[in-house]
């Protein structure tokens, strides 16, 4: 893995005029938020090998490097689930590939359904923890020393001074941005009506199919991490209608702006 790592890390570098600092993945309909950014480089994934392929409607399968202010970032305009039949550990690989390139923090964003029965569609959640319900672990097998630790500690998972940060972020530009766990389902089916309740008694606020893996390697590599839900859908059995992957695109398609509006400031704030 460590080869795999390296060779595609390298690739890269060649292809871009500095190491990135800051890296950021970007989740369903989301993906727009890297096309601000100054001088962008966008390089697909199918033209990196060794690299998997992204398969969802709504992920453009490429990076994006380029400049917000005076900060050089990369982005992933769509990421690999588990779901898609990637390993725990082709699922992470770009985190790995974004901390051999030198990423200190990251931001991790997803379309999520709203648990919490104080959420609705479009709004923004920033994730306080995560709980793991899948049983495959990134972290399982060999250990990539030169990573972290066999044992990482991960109580602190999602960097406590980010999220007052974006709190107060939200606050200047008027919007309101929720907080809450985020439930890690591993689809591709939407939760059952009795698993949304589950996850609710368990203390979840919102679910979803992706982000607690890059998570977890993010943290075992050291990176600092922010994590951001666009809530694009009430869960199973909140209201009465079946759920579909067009609602999470359209929603996510309507609070763009803010959305786009939000990361800016955030990424302008984050000091690496």
């Amino acid at each position: 893995m460590e080869e795999r790592i390296t060779s595609i890390a390298q690739e890269i570098l060649m292809r871009i005029p500095e190491s990135p600092t800051l890296g950021i993945v970007l989740g369903s309909g989301l993906g727009d938020f890297a096309d601000t950014f100054e001088n962008p480089i966008y390089i697909p994934y199918d033209s990196l090998d060794g690299l998997p392929k992204s398969t969802v409607e709504g992920h453009k399968g490429q990076f994006v490097f380029g400049k917000i202010g005076g900060q050089y970032v990369m982005a992933m305009q769509g990421r690999f689930h588990y779901y898609e039949g990637y390993t725990m550990q082709e699922v992470t690989l770009p985190i790995r590939i974004m901390a051999k390139l030198g990423v200190l923090t990251v931001i991790l964003t997803n379309a999520a359904g709203g648990v919490n029965l104080d959420f609705k569609p479009g709004d923004l959640m920033v994730i306080s923890d995560h709980i793991h319900f899948v049983q495959s672990n990134p972290l399982i097998g060999p250990n990539l020393d030169a990573y972290g630790p066999r044992f990482p500690d991960t109580s602190s998972t999602y960097h406590k001074p980010y999220i007052l940060m974006a709190q107060k972020i939200a606050q200047k530009l008027e919007m309101t941005l929720k907080e809450g766990v985020y439930f890690y389902f591993s689809g591709p089916n939407y939760e059952t009506p009795a698993e949304i309740r589950m996850a609710r008694f368990l203390g979840g606020d919102a679910v979803g199919m992706s982000t607690v893996p890059e998570a977890m390697v993010a943290c075992h590599s050291g990176i600092k991490v922010l994590g951001i839900s666009c809530i694009t859908n009430c869960a199973a059995g909140i209201l009465n209608q079946p759920l579909n992957h067009k609602e999470v695109i359209e929603t996510a398609d309507r609070i763009k702006q803010s959305f786009i509006q939000l990361m800016r400031e955030i990424v302008l704030a984050i000091e690496v």
